[in-house]
């Protein structure tokens, strides 16, 4: 018997813990009747994570300008490329059709939507005035921009992708979560002859992205290293999941839905500065304190073994 809308949705989420509510009564339900749709036209989940990156990138130029018409069609292309990146992720869960690659692809695909979007905000504010001053921000703009992008987005996002897949990890276990680490992808890379120099690449950044992630994580390496071995008791288990529960909330606002409400506002308002501030300011303080309450925990819990 075939499912329910409702039950293939439910089937569509990660967990239960990690979805956020915009997504789950929003993002979700609409991403999985395109989804829907384009399975049964046969069109593979990496090809829409294709297509999000060309109409996310169009819709981050638009808020290189200042009128409504533009930013309006900035906002509306930004959550079309959203929608498709929710649907080839329920298509992969739903289907089978995951692939490191699609979620690398997926990864991708933001970066690049939201670095058209800084470099339109800095050319944007480049000869507007610094509020309350007849001072025009300039190279200013460009390097709170770059901030924004380089210092502050990029480690946000990948640090509360982490947390999410230990999370999962712990709740689901390896064949629910895409937990991976530095040394395994590293011995990928150095496994694979040198005629693959595309496949190469791919690994040697990978590698890279899980190495920055155990770099700043150094206490959840040791718990996750005497998890790995031995006797795994359940009532550690059980106490991680608890603590790790509550970050999730800010695993979510640290990665798209946040940004782009922030975002979209402030460019129709017609300061965008601010959003760029956000990012720079309350996120980071929301990001430092995700990781020393999740460092805390996992030095706690390291102890009872």
């Amino acid at each position: 018997m075939e499912k329910s809308f409702s039950e293939l949705l439910k089937v569509s989420f990660k967990s239960e813990d990690t979805e956020e509510w915009l997504d789950v009564h929003f993002t979700r339900p609409i991403g999985l009747v395109f989804a829907l749709l384009w399975n049964k036209l046969g069109i593979h989940p990496n090809v829409i994570t294709i297509f999000s990156i060309f109409v996310g990138m169009a819709g981050g130029c638009m808020f290189y300008y200042t009128d409504l018409t533009h930013n309006l069609w900035g906002v509306a292309l930004l959550m079309i490329a959203n929608f498709c990146d929710s649907t080839d992720g329920q298509m992969a869960r739903l289907t089978g059709k995951k692939t490191l690659i699609g979620r690398m692809l997926d990864g991708f695909a933001g970066d690049v939507w939201f670095f058209c979007v800084y470099v339109a905000l800095s050319l944007r504010l480049w000869t507007q005035p610094i509020p309350g001053t007849d001072i025009q921000w300039g190279i200013l703009g460009f390097l709170l921009a770059f901030t924004a992008g380089v210092f502050s987005h990029s480690p946000q996002s990948s640090l509360a992708d982490y947390y999410r897949q230990i999370h999962l990890f712990f709740l689901l276990g390896k064949d629910g979560s895409e937990l991976d680490n530095y040394r395994q992808q590293r011995d990928i890379y150095e496994s694979l002859p040198k005629g693959k120099w595309l496949d190469r690449i791919f690994y040697f950044n990978y590698a890279k992205y899980c190495h920055s992630q155990e770099k700043r994580t150094p206490q959840f390496q040791k718990f996750f290293a005497k998890w790995k071995v031995g006797v795994k008791p359940e009532n550690v288990r059980q106490e991680f999941l608890t603590g790790s529960r509550p970050l999730m909330k800010y695993t979510n606002l640290l990665t798209h839905n946040s940004r782009a409400i922030t975002l979209f506002i402030t460019a129709l308002l017609g300061c965008p500065w601010v959003y760029l501030l956000f990012e720079v300011v309350i996120l980071n303080i929301m990001y430092a304190y995700m990781h020393r309450t999740h460092e805390n925990l996992c030095r706690k819990l390291t102890a009872k073994f």
